[in-house]
């Protein structure tokens, strides 16, 4: 059996420290990459005492490890925060640097897919955190990035809050959720910070996100991206090399007017789209079993088919999937028809070689 991410976390998830909890029931572990047969990661102290005082579950745990079968290589870092040892500074927010060649990958990544929409408040956010998770859940390695600058929502959806790391004040270290390698502006502020930065700043932020972060290797990466057709999707498509996009839209026409625009947007940066999604579509009534188009139905689709892209599905409003966000805790992960709809999405994903 292929060793994975699951597997090592389960190992890790038996040392017990010396004051209580494992590691990773008290969640020390950062930067965990499996690659063949070879593990490493990080062990996030919170002080250097604490440090110090990891030190035999350090070689624990590495001993676990290699005494699994097919492991033949285990590197582990412990790192620490505190007064003692003061980690160099990293500022996120800087001006671009030069890039010549065009569109360009990044390191370990297989795909990239930029989650649009033309407007907010269609759930793009929503389904992008649910399919990495989804995604997750079929074995793919996931990342997920916020590139939402200004109003950074996967944190909360995620159920993250812990502010990544950064060994050498260059190298960002994400967080780990459901699966899921998530980065996010939202993880550099505090809560209600404001981010009131120019065009070149939120392009170097941005920047700084797709190049900085320890990705590790992925099968794909999942960018959240803001609404409209502004800096952050012309900075993407034009300096990263893009699988391709998704289009997120409600089927109301309001709503499907600007999801045009980003289609239009998508068509002039010459990236590909590689299909729509109906979100909101159908809402059943719990008590009744009433099923009503509170925005209307098949817009969506009958928009995909005239332009000739795919049409991916149908995602239902459901309280459930409002109420399971909020709480960090993506419907994906559970059951009932939504669960089934995003699971659906990623097996068609998958199976066309797209995620």
């Amino acid at each position: 059996m292929a060793l994975t991410k699951d597997n090592v976390m389960a190992v890790l998830g038996g040392v017990a420290l010396p004051d209580g909890g494992t590691l990773v029931s008290r969640d020390l572990i950062r930067a965990l990459v499996v690659e063949g047969d070879s593990i490493r990661f990080v062990i996030e102290a919170a002080s250097p005492d604490q440090a110090r005082a990891l030190a035999p579950v350090q070689a624990q745990a590495e001993a676990a490890l290699r005494a699994q079968p097919g492991v033949s290589t285990v590197q582990v870092v412990m790192t620490a925060h505190g007064p003692a040892a003061k980690p160099p500074s990293l500022k996120i927010g800087q001006h671009p640097t030069p890039q010549q060649g065009g569109p360009a990958p990044i390191s370990g990544i297989d795909r990239i897919i930029a989650i649009g929409s033309g407007k907010g408040g269609v759930g793009k956010s929503t389904v992008s955190s649910n399919l990495a998770v989804a995604l997750a859940k079929q074995g793919r390695r996931v990342g997920l990035l916020d590139a939402d600058i200004y109003g950074p929502s996967q944190p909360r959806m995620m159920g993250v809050s812990k502010r990544p790391a950064s060994p050498d004040g260059k190298t960002i270290i994400p967080l780990q959720a459901h699966g899921v390698t998530v980065m996010s502006m939202g993880l550099m502020l505090h809560d209600g910070d404001a981010v009131v930065w120019r065009g070149p700043m939120i392009m170097g932020a941005l920047q700084q996100l797709l190049t900085q972060v320890e990705w590790g290797k992925l099968d794909v990466l999942i960018i959240d991206l803001p609404p409209g057709t502004g800096d952050i999707q012309l900075t993407l498509c034009q300096r990263t090399q893009l699988t391709g996009a998704i289009v997120v839209s409600t089927p109301q026409d309001v709503a499907m007017l600007d999801a045009r625009r980003a289609l239009d947007m998508f068509a002039k940066l010459k990236t590909p789209v590689l299909g729509l999604i109906e979100n909101m579509s159908t809402y059943h009534c719990p008590n009744c079993g009433h099923e009503a188009h509170l925005f209307g139905h098949g817009g969506v689709a009958a928009e995909a088919a005239k332009i000739g892209v795919p049409f991916l599905g149908e995602l239902p409003l459901e309280l459930e999937t409002r109420v399971a966000g909020d709480a960090g805790t993506p419907i994906a992960l559970g059951d009932g028809p939504a669960a089934t709809a995003y699971a659906q999405l990623a097996a068609r994903l998958v199976a066309g070689g797209m995620a």
